[in-house]
């Protein structure tokens, strides 16, 4: 297990994790704070922003001290120098919202629309929180557990007529 890095927020839980060096779950006012502590420290590249919804698995395992909520965003840094990785796992509540890390990894700005797209996920701060799969109009979050089974509608083209 490695230290948190200088800089970051006090209080953070720690534990082990499978295929990360560390994972860490700050709360939703210390995560932008601890990401931040992580790319001054060395982390250069966020390869991946996404979201979980855990309606029905509230009692799911966690660490001490952290109080699960329906939604979590997952953030996976590597640092390439350090031959590092570390994931960040914060309890985005059941209103799911956190601070975009768009100022800090520009490249997160397309992962996060689609947590938003899919999850309902607002990002603050994020310069362009719009749909990036489903279409403007469309209604809902779909890969939450709760949206409706059978409510996509499915577009057939005409089948061609005899010849």
């Amino acid at each position: 297990m490695i230290d948190l890095p200088v800089g970051a927020p006090e209080g953070v839980v720690v534990a082990d994790a499978v295929g990360a060096d560390v994972a860490c779950f700050p709360t939703r006012e210390q995560y932008f704070e601890l990401v931040s502590a992580f790319k001054d420290g060395g982390y250069e590249l966020c390869s991946d922003v996404c979201a979980v919804d855990y309606l029905g698995h509230e009692d799911r395992l966690l660490p001490e001290g952290v109080a699960a909520t329906r939604f979590e965003v997952v953030v996976n840094l590597l640092s390439l120098t350090k031959r590092s990785r570390v994931r960040i796992r914060v309890q985005a509540g059941d209103e799911p919202q956190v601070a975009s890390l768009f100022s800090l990894y520009p490249g997160v700005e397309a992962m996060e629309r689609e947590a938003f797209d899919l999850f309902g996920v607002i990002f603050t701060d994020h310069p362009d929180l719009t749909r990036i799969l489903m279409p403007e109009d469309w209604e809902g979050h779909p890969l939450r557990k709760d949206y409706s089974v059978g409510r996509v509608p499915v577009q057939f083209k005409e089948a061609p007529g005899p010849r």
